[in-house]
């Protein structure tokens, strides 16, 4: 089984673009902090994972989110193996997106974008109960 579920802040933009066959693509990265570490807090480490996601989701990242906000993503571990122009044989190791839940609070400030939260809800007004004393069984 493959799975990662990761939580952190966005340290760039989100980048969207398309593939070769039309497909929304959008790359970020995020900063996770470690549970543990060896030592007090001022020495707390933190690991740097590039996700990439696609299609509808893509989309909705590169439009919700931007540097900063924190999120929770749920998704796969691919490992691409690259030679580049010199002749090197390079390994990249991305998390695959199935799930991006948006944790930042919308009132926050800190999501830019067209964005506008939906008009609250009116509630029907009831209509008055006839209480004639009639029981209609």
């Amino acid at each position: 089984m493959n799975k990662v579920f990761l939580i952190g802040n966005l340290t760039r933009d989100p980048e969207l673009s398309e593939t070769n066959s039309g497909v929304s693509l959008c790359r970020f990265s995020i900063a996770v902090n470690r549970r543990f570490s060896a030592s007090s807090d001022a020495d707390r480490q933190t690991d740097f994972f590039n996700v990439t996601s696609f299609r509808g989701l893509a989309e909705n990242v590169a439009r919700f989110c931007k540097k900063g906000n924190k999120v929770a993503v749920v998704g796969s571990i691919q490992i691409r193996n690259v030679e580049d122009n010199s002749g090197q044989r390079r390994t990249f190791v991305d998390v695959v997106a199935d799930d991006v839940e948006f944790l930042t609070p919308k009132n926050s400030g800190a999501a830019d974008g067209d964005y506008t939260p939906a008009a609250p809800r009116k509630k029907p007004a009831l209509e008055p109960f006839d209480d004639d004393g009639d029981i209609p069984f």
